[in-house]
Formats: structure tokens, sequence, C-alpha cells
């Protein structure tokens, strides 16, 4: 499966990004599907997961209250509402598709597509 991130950009403190990921390819409707970032000089970590259907979502302590993953099966993407951003948040944020289960280690997910920049200045 092919995947491509975007929305990303610049924003102030305690604004909002809506990040999007277009899938192709696979069988999309059957992955469970992840958002990772990566700041600055830092590893990947994980951000949020949801399951083949969006029944079932994680996420990680870091963001949890302020970011909102979601999936469209029929337009085979997934979004990330990012709100109250804070300067933390600053990273490279990526999709990856997982067709095992909504996992928030990095390793278990196959595909990854290139990263969208997300900046958050106060």
């Amino acid at each position: 499966v092919q995947l491509q991130a975007s929305g990303g950009g610049s924003v102030q403190v305690g604004g909002s990004l809506r990040l999007s990921c277009a899938a192709s390819g696979g069988a999309f409707d059957t992955y469970a599907m992840g958002w990772f970032r990566q700041p600055p000089a830092k590893e990947r970590e994980f951000v949020a997961a949801l399951n083949w259907d969006g029944s079932f979502t994680r996420y990680s302590d870091s963001v949890k209250g302020r970011f909102t993953i979601s999936r469209d099966n029929v337009a085979n993407m997934v979004y990330l509402q990012l709100n109250s951003l804070k300067p933390e948040d600053t990273a490279v944020y990526y999709c990856g598709a997982n067709p095992r289960r909504a996992s928030d280690i990095r390793y278990e997910y196959d595909w990854w597509g290139p990263g969208t920049l997300v900046t958050v200045s106060s």
C-alpha cells in the first residue's frame, strides 16, 4: 500500500491543524492505521492509532484529549485532527499501515509514507 501524508504547516500555540493520509493499493479497509511523529533530533514516537473500522482508537498520553484520529474507508483516507497545539508538538508526522492491529509500536507497521512537517511557534 502507498501512503501520502499532507496538511502540515506552521501554526501558533493553541492553534489547530488537520492532517490527512491518502492510501492507495492494498486492502486499506482491513488495515489498522497509525500516526507517529519525529521531533527534531529525536526518535519517531507513537501518536495515535485506530483499527480497521475505527471502532477502537488509542492515543499517546501526550496528545490524549487534544488530537483525534479518524478514517474514511470509502475514500481510503485517515485523518489526524490536532487541537490546542503546543511547541512540543513540532515534528514530522507520518502515517503507517498495520495489517494486524492498532499498535503503538513503530516496528509493527509494514508501510509508511513520507511525512508532513508541523511547526508550532509561540
